[in-house]
């Protein structure tokens, strides 16, 4: 999945993919986090949101599970 670039301090880049509705998010420390059952439409909100961080910390993050894909929470 090509990763699109965001506005962000923490957030490097995010990528989705349709067929799995599987958002994954590239943060700028390294880490890759794939966030799963997320529709398109939450992935669009993210791209355009006035403050990306906010968007995923409150709409994303709270609502749909994850997996840490690289890096490390330790």
């Amino acid at each position: 999945m090509p990763r699109a670039r965001v506005k962000s301090s923490v957030i490097a880049a995010i990528s989705y993919d349709d067929s799995g509705r599987r958002l994954e998010v590239e943060f700028h420390n390294g880490r890759l986090y794939a966030y799963f059952g997320v529709p398109r439409t939450a992935y669009e909100a993210l791209l355009t949101a006035d403050s990306v961080g906010k968007y995923f910390n409150e709409e994303i993050k709270p609502n749909y599970r994850s997996r840490l894909l690289r890096g490390s929470d330790f």
